[in-house]
């Protein structure tokens, strides 16, 4: 194994394009037959080979990850997941390395994790136009000047959100959610005036619209806490193999009925979804803060 951290990085990069490269081709095969043949049941089994394709591409990059980076992720809490059952998944965001890590975690314990991205990212070489592949939902914000001069976008990111959603109902999906938005930065923290020490404020509409699009077929939500004790790394510090510890908290919990609701016309149900989401992020920063506890004693 490579001792410098600078040859480790080079090599693991070298081997993720490689595999990229590799898993690229049958990837946009695939796209185009969906394109070509936009029959909903052949879009279907096209989608599940496509889905077998990325989880084979993960598993590659896995095992490059445990040999070369070498972090060592300690995992406390819930264990007990099924491959064809449908999640949601949400949790902190602190770094490019958060997907890493979620990635290793998950990889065929779970169905394939479909992630809500931004628009911006489709240009990506290879990899956005194998995420466009892959369906998974490309969201594009309006900042509040634009909508201030434009208020007939509003509303606009919700219904890519829910039509998005309408592609995953046909068979067993995980969707992720990073509710922050965006990744921490103490900055951003500042900014916001969060009330939570390790989180910034979480953004519940999303959420709320992507569980009422996959009609109450998402019944269990996976709530990840994700802790680097030494701080939140880059992608090079990561594959280069000096992230030496993560911490991960892993739960699940029921989907109940009466988190389903209309959450831009009840204002009612809205402020239940709010506080319930609220509830969930103060658990969060709690077990934020007994993982980062635990990494010191």
């Amino acid at each position: 194994m490579p001792k410098l951290p600078a040859v480790r990085a080079v090599i693991s990069l070298s081997l993720i394009v490689l595999n990229t490269l590799f898993c690229f081709l049958p990837v946009m095969f695939l796209a185009i037959l969906k394109c070509l043949l936009p029959i909903a049941s052949i879009r279907a089994r096209l989608n599940l080979l496509l889905d077998h394709i990325a989880t084979f591409w993960i598993g590659v990059n896995n095992v490059n990850q445990r040999y070369l980076g070498r972090s060592h992720i300690a995992v406390s809490g819930q264990q007990t997941l099924l491959e064809k059952d449908w999640y949601m998944l949400v949790a902190n965001h602190q770094s490019w390395v958060d997907i890493l890590v979620l990635q290793r975690l998950f990889n065929r314990r779970i169905p394939f994790i479909k992630f809500f991205l931004k628009k911006e990212l489709i240009w990506v070489p290879f990899i956005g136009l194998a995420w466009w592949a892959l369906e998974f939902p490309f969201m594009k914000r309006y900042s509040p000047a634009l909508l201030k001069k434009r208020p007939e976008l509003k509303g606009k990111d919700i219904e890519v959100t829910k039509k998005a959603c309408e592609k995953f109902q046909h068979f067993p999906v995980s969707i992720m959610n990073f509710l922050e938005g965006t990744r921490f930065t103490a900055e951003k923290h500042q900014q916001q005036n969060s009330p939570f020490k390790h989180l910034l404020s979480p953004k519940a509409g999303g959420l709320s619209f992507a569980l009422n699009a996959m009609d109450g077929k998402l019944h269990q939500l996976i709530d990840v806490t994700i802790v680097y004790p030494n701080g939140a790394p880059s992608f090079f510090q990561y594959l280069s193999g000096k992230v030496k510890e993560i911490k991960v908290h892993v739960r699940t919990m029921p989907i109940d009925l009466n988190l389903l609701g209309d959450y831009q016309n009840d204002a009612d149900y809205r402020h239940h979804f709010q506080q319930w989401v609220n509830a969930l992020w103060l658990q969060k920063d709690k077990q934020f803060d007994d993982l980062l506890t635990s990494s010191k004693s």
